[in-house]
């Protein structure tokens, strides 16, 4: 329900003009805020509770980290879907949300590879659901000539709540040892807040409805516009480089088994990273908008590359311990919200939470099978050969990556347009294909 008049479909004009971000979007960021200190606050004691505590392999721990990476992937098709279809995307994302909250109390129970691999798909399964209506509604709160920097803004607030997550846990850990039972109360707690704040507080805007003349209803989708070639070529160039990335988890077991941390400052590896991505968020999103998104998408991967390399680097020492992990900031903040802003532009507004939910699916299944291979490949050559494998494989994928998608921006930023016509840039290419937007 309405809790804030201003927030009302058509209130927010003002802020487009003048490019101020909009307040659906800074709420959003508020949830994703609550719901990242949740979440990060279990991932980042996830690693050691189930090495350790649980006594699984470091195979075991590959297979529930991919997991983790993309049991949700199909989903987020069916999630962005039901956003179109519906043209509900908060109610969507609100079902995901609640999902991820009522598994952080099933961590609770579990016990044994069976029981929290359960845990975590159904956690997994919520992220799939929510990710694309909530970035669907970020989209249609923003103007087009800010899009990344809006998703840049989320992504910050967003951010801050997964460096507060592990700092919780390094906190209930270091006065309750072995106290992973506390971290899951937290971070039940900061799940149901979050799913609050979206349902009180987060306009029930209705995209198609908004875009459609007044007095009539809005066309029919039509679903074979998620053919549109960019889309496809996007999609390709994700893929390749979801498959050259590793779970966070195993960077961090890599730096704490090279560097000989502590067990106890574990959870506070992810914090390094979270302060990079805090910090170039905003400024990445900015350069995004102008540099060209898809560029900035595929050029972020250079920090992924310098983090793989240095965590590969037989040298140890602090400096090249928190380099790594700005390293791995910085990637994220260039293409995490990017990655959204660049799909939800190639398509037509009526398939903007189908399109970012099907990029967001690839990546993630990506993910998942790296991070399952890759705990392979940490057994079969050890922790410096399988570090040192992937860093020249994304090497070598970088450059081909970034001339595939080289068509995908517009040459130069163009003058504001309204919300539902062509990016600048994408005339031609609309008039190609005839599935641009309108």
């Amino acid at each position: 329900m309405y809790i804030s008049l201003r927030d009302r479909p058509g209130r927010e004009e003002p802020a487009r003009r003048t490019g101020r971000t909009s307040s659906t979007v800074v709420t959003l960021g508020v949830v994703s805020l609550l719901t990242d200190v949740s979440s990060e606050s279990v991932a980042a004691v996830l690693p050691l509770y189930l090495t350790t505590a649980l006594g699984l392999s470091f195979v075991a721990y590959g297979v529930i980290d991919g997991i983790f990476q993309g049991a949700g992937a199909l989903v987020r098709v069916l999630g962005g879907w039901a956003s179109d279809r519906g043209d509900r995307p908060k109610w969507v994302a609100f079902a995901g949300y609640l999902l991820s909250a009522l598994s952080r109390g099933g961590l609770l129970l579990a016990q044994g590879f069976g029981a929290v691999t359960a845990v975590v798909v159904v956690d997994r399964f919520g992220k799939g659901i929510r990710t694309a209506p909530r970035d669907s509604l970020i989209a249609a709160s923003s103007a087009p000539e800010t899009l990344a920097r809006s998703f840049g803004v989320h992504r910050t607030l967003d951010t801050v709540g997964a460096a507060l997550g592990p700092l919780l846990a390094f906190v209930i850990l270091t006065l309750v040892p072995e106290g992973y039972s506390s971290v899951f109360v937290m971070s039940f707690g900061f799940a149901v807040l979050g799913v609050l704040t979206l349902g009180l507080f987060v306009p029930d805007r209705r995209p198609r409805r908004e875009l459609a003349a007044p007095g009539t209803r809005p066309e029919p989708i039509d679903w074979r516009r998620l053919a549109d070639p960019r889309l496809r070529r996007l999609v390709v160039v994700v893929s390749v480089l979801g498959l050259l990335t590793i779970g966070d988890g195993f960077v961090y077991l890599s730096l704490q088994a090279r560097d000989g941390f502590a067990t106890r400052w574990f959870p506070l590896l992810s914090v390094g990273t979270n302060i990079a991505y805090i910090a170039l968020a905003v400024p990445f999103g900015r350069l995004a908008d102008r540099f060209g998104r898809a560029r900035v998408l595929v050029l972020g991967h250079v920090g992924l590359l310098v983090a793989y390399a240095l965590a590969a680097a037989p040298a140890a020492g602090t400096a090249l311990t928190l380099a790594s992990l700005a390293a791995l900031g910085a990637y994220y903040a260039a293409t995490d919200g990017v990655l959204a802003a660049v799909a939800g532009r190639l398509v037509d507004p009526s398939l903007r939470a189908s399109a970012i939910g099907a990029a967001q699916a690839v990546v993630a299944l990506s993910r998942m099978l790296a991070s399952a291979l890759f705990g392979v490949l940490w057994y079969t050559l050890g922790r410096g050969g399988a570090m040192l494998a992937v860093t020249v494989a994304l090497a070598v994928a970088l450059p081909l990556c970034l001339r595939a998608v080289s068509r995908l921006d517009p040459p130069a930023p163009g003058p504001a347009v309204e919300p539902g016509s062509p990016a600048p840039g994408e005339t031609e290419a609309s008039e190609r294909t005839g599935e641009g937007e309108k």
